[in-house]
C-alpha cells in the first residue's frame, strides 16, 4: 500500500496503544503514538488491525480506537444524534423489569432457583444515578458510560478484547426482543475502551 492509498479510519487515543504481533494478549510490540492515524484493514472479535501510513500494521484493542469523522450531513439534513442516552437507557429499564419479574416467579415458586439461574444467565445490569450525572453499563460492549441527560460518553470498559462474540449479553437481550450484536466475552490484553455501538455511540472519550 503507498501513502497514496493510506485512507485512516481511526485514531489512537491520547494516551498511545498497546499493541500485538497477532490477535493473542501474549504476544506484545512496539506501542502506538497518542493521536496517530491508522486503517482498520480486519477485525476479529474485539481485535482490530491497525495499518499505519508507512505501512507498518500491528494487532490492536479496537474498542479503544477513536472513529475518525467521515463529513458533516449534507445540508438541510438534521445531525446525527449518535450520542442519545435514550435507546441505552430502555435497555436497562427493560432489563430491570425482567430481573422483576424472574425474582416474582421464584418468590412465588412459578419457576425453581436452577430455572431462575437458566433465565438469569448472561443478565447485567448496572446503573448508578447522582443528580444530574448517571452512569449506565452497556452490556453488549461491556463498559460503562456517562450519561449528563443529554449525551453519552464512554467512561471505563470491563475487559480485554477477545475473538469471541457477546452470546450472553445478546442472550440476555435477545429473549425479550432487545437489540443483538456481539462483543467481549473471555480474557484478552488490559482494558479495554470504546467498541461499535447503536445510536448511542460515537462520543468523545472522556
Amino acid at each position: 500500500m503507498t501513502v497514496a492509498d493510506f485512507l485512516p479510519t481511526h485514531v489512537v487515543p491520547p494516551d498511545g496503544l498497546p499493541t500485538w504481533s497477532s490477535p493473542d494478549a501474549t504476544r506484545p510490540t512496539a506501542p502506538l503514538d497518542p493521536l496517530l492515524p491508522v486503517q482498520v484493514v480486519e477485525r476479529r472479535g474485539d481485535w482490530a488491525c491497525a495499518l499505519c501510513s508507512n505501512g507498518w500494521s500491528a494487532w490492536v484493542d479496537g474498542r479503544l480506537l477513536l472513529p475518525v469523522p467521515h463529513g458533516p450531513p449534507a445540508a438541510g439534513q438534521p445531525a446525527a444524534r449518535t450520542a442519545d442516552p435514550r435507546p441505552l437507557l430502555g435497555t436497562v429499564e427493560d432489563q430491570v423489569s425482567r430481573y422483576r419479574r424472574l425474582v416474582e416467579e421464584l418468590t412465588s415458586g412459578r419457576i425453581d432457583g436452577a430455572e431462575f439461574a437458566e433465565q438469569t444467565r448472561g443478565l447485567r445490569v448496572g446503573v448508578i444515578v447522582d443528580g444530574n450525572a448517571t452512569w449506565l453499563y452497556d452490556a453488549r460492549h461491556e463498559r460503562w458510560l456517562y450519561c449528563d441527560g443529554f449525551t453519552l460518553e464512554p467512561y471505563a470498559v470491563g475487559r480485554g478484547p477477545t475473538d469471541q462474540g457477546r452470546a450472553d449479553a445478546d442472550r440476555a437481550e435477545g429473549d425479550d426482543g432487545g437489540p443483538g450484536g456481539g462483543g467481549p466475552g473471555g480474557s484478552g490484553p488490559g482494558d479495554g475502551g470504546p467498541g461499535d455501538a447503536e445510536s448511542y455511540d460515537g462520543a468523545a472519550e472522556r
